[in-house]
């Protein structure tokens, strides 16, 4: 059965088309009786109509969507999280999200032009020729990257994390500290930041470098690494995160050794299954709530012509400590 379109309306009403579209659309500037507006709104809502988001974007030149670019991230809880709070805060005013991942050969281009967004908010740098051709399209560009220099980036010091994990362990008196890194390249923006942060922790504290392993999630390369760790005298690890914490802890008990007597171990994000965890895991905390609603004002701030972003809110890590130290 075909839509209900514009000229059923007019037909219903008694109007022509043009005053359908200039009731419905809102149209400034055109005198329309409240008598006749009414007649228009109430056949429209009697019949059914919706008007196509298609035809809208194309009277408008563009959407009311903010496509989001993410870097060839995976997708874990704290950035399915900041995404959760950004949608939510752009929705109050009558946004929508779209959410793309960099990923494949197929040029960003050919999505922002197909959709023509209101805003295109990049995780990470664009291109000097992408970023210039989106912003002659009409098209709002917000860069939040991860580097703590930009006046726009939402993420934490990646480098603080690492300096916070150290300080608390030295604070617990080890003196031979590794760390546990994550396997997946994909999370180099982060990775290397964390652990550039453990090593000059470390350095500042005198101790010798970081014995650094990588931990696939399973009990397998967490054991491995456990064993290589206890050889060379570690007491203490710093993970990447928290789950990579929790392969630590899993292999710290396949190696037949106790947390925190033999190896004490701090990860990060204080995900809701680090206190639950045997035993509960010491983590350095992230206030994803409070950079998320940062990104947010980022975002509407741009869209609303501001030329400076919001005050940025104090950083917020916190060490929260567990019975894993």
């Amino acid at each position: 059965m075909p839509g209900v379109t514009s000229v059923d309306v007019a037909r219903a009403s008694g109007v022509s088309r043009t005053t359908v579209s200039y009731v419905l659309n809102g149209t400034p500037g055109v005198t329309i009786s409240e008598a006749t507006r009414q007649r228009v709104l109430e056949a429209a809502q009697r019949l059914g109509y919706a008007p196509s988001a298609a035809a809208r974007a194309l009277r408008r030149g563009r959407t009311d969507l903010v496509l989001c670019v993410l870097p060839n991230w995976p997708i874990g809880p704290v950035l399915d999280l900041m995404l959760d709070h950004l949608a939510t805060a752009l929705a109050e005013r009558g946004l929508s999200v779209l959410v793309h991942h960099g990923r494949g050969p197929r040029p960003l281009s050919e999505l922002w032009r197909a959709v023509t967004p209101r805003a295109v908010v990049g995780f990470a740098a664009f291109a000097p020729d992408e970023e210039r051709a989106m912003r002659q399209a009409g098209i709002q560009v917000v860069s939040t990257m991860v580097e703590p220099d930009n006046p726009r980036a939402f993420a934490a010091d990646q480098a603080n994390i690492g300096r916070l994990q150290v300080d608390h362990l030295v604070e617990r008196g080890h003196r031979v500290v590794g760390h546990a890194a994550p396997v997946d390249p994909r999370l180099v923006d982060f990775a290397g930041p964390r652990v550039e942060g453990v090593r000059a922790a470390c350095a500042a504290a005198g101790l010798a470098a970081p014995v650094v392993a990588d931990v696939e999630l399973t009990v397998a390369s967490a054991t491995e690494a456990v064993r290589r760790w206890q050889a060379a005298g570690v007491t203490a690890v710093a993970a990447y995160n928290d789950e990579v914490a929790l392969a630590v802890l899993a292999g710290v008990r396949a190696a037949g050794l106790t947390c925190p007597d033999d190896i004490a171990v701090i990860g990060v994000d204080d995900l809701p299954l680090a206190a639950l965890a045997n035993p509960a895991l010491t983590t350095v905390g992230q206030p994803v709530g409070v950079q998320a609603d940062y990104l947010a004002a980022a975002v509407l701030a741009t869209l609303d012509g501001a030329a400076e972003p919001p005050p940025h809110p104090s950083e917020g890590l916190r060490v929260v400590v567990r019975a894993s130290t």
